[in-house]
């Protein structure tokens, strides 16, 4: 499977059906060549919350996992799942991509790690009763990709325990007034940080092939308070010394003067 060509790049309404189809149907041809790329620092089993390399078993933010019931929403190839059934967790890992889960099971048959329950949902309409979860995780996955954000949050709150976690990663909303440029030239506001207009990649028809959609830093909190959750923390991680890797607009100058990453870290009220 290969990506349609990128004809056009613009800022264009999108809704939840153009941007679930044209997200999976990314994501399952980019699943192999994305492995490839970032494979080795994302690893096979590790739980790592963005490009600045912030490793959860470092940081914690999940608190002790063991025996408890995890789900990770926007899994990839649920190298953070398998982290956390290494380390006890009973976690069910889920995509909106099939391609993604496959990458996912060729990983545990490749290399003998920890397999994990994949399940292919979309993160606004997740299979799982009220109350499953004592915890709910996302690094990099779900949210920006789904144009009803709020919902998403709504559907975390109504599958988590009152009590329970949900610690999200995404891009730190500043970037969207930036160049997507790890250089000099993506330290220069182009754009409106107030532009909530989503970020399209079309095909030749016109039609969406990959879409992100931005929140600013207060309308993520607004979202998350709605669906009963209360933020306990706000991480916005400096970028390491020992990391000099460039990964898309994200670099050692970019991230040495501002936040690359954004993770919020919640509790269901």
């Amino acid at each position: 499977m290969s990506h349609e060509p990128v004809h056009d790049v613009r800022r264009r309404d999108a809704d939840t059906a153009e941007t679930a189809r044209a997200n999976r149907h990314w994501w399952d041809a980019e699943a192999p060549d994305y492995y490839t790329e970032h494979g080795r620092f994302l690893g096979d089993e590790r739980f790592v919350w963005g490009p600045e390399g912030v490793d959860e078993a470092d940081v914690g933010l999940l608190g002790d996992v063991s025996r408890r019931q995890v789900l990770e929403v926007g899994a990839g190839a649920a190298q953070c799942s398998r982290w956390l059934a290494k380390h006890g967790a009973r976690v069910t890992a889920t995509d909106l991509s099939i391609g993604m889960l496959r990458q996912g099971q060729q990983i545990e048959r490749r290399f003998g790690a920890a397999a994990v329950p994949l399940v292919q949902a979309d993160a606004s309409r997740l299979p799982f009763t009220d109350a499953s979860f004592d915890v709910a995780c996302s690094a990099y996955g779900a949210v920006p990709f789904v144009a009803d954000s709020a919902a998403l949050m709504r559907e975390v709150a109504r599958v988590v325990r009152p009590g329970g976690r949900w610690v999200f990663s995404v891009s730190h909303p500043m970037r969207w007034a930036l160049p997507d440029d790890p250089g000099e030239a993506g330290l220069v506001v182009r754009s409106s940080y107030f532009d909530r207009t989503p970020y399209v990649e079309e095909g030749e028809d016109g039609a969406a092939i990959y879409v992100e959609h931005h929140r600013t830093l207060g309308d993520r909190v607004r979202e998350l308070v709605a669906a009963g959750f209360v933020l306990e923390d706000l991480v916005e991680p400096e970028w390491p010394d020992t990391n000099d890797q460039v990964w898309g607009g994200w670099s050692p100058l970019r991230g040495r003067l501002i936040p690359g990453t954004a993770i919020f870290v919640c509790r269901r009220a």
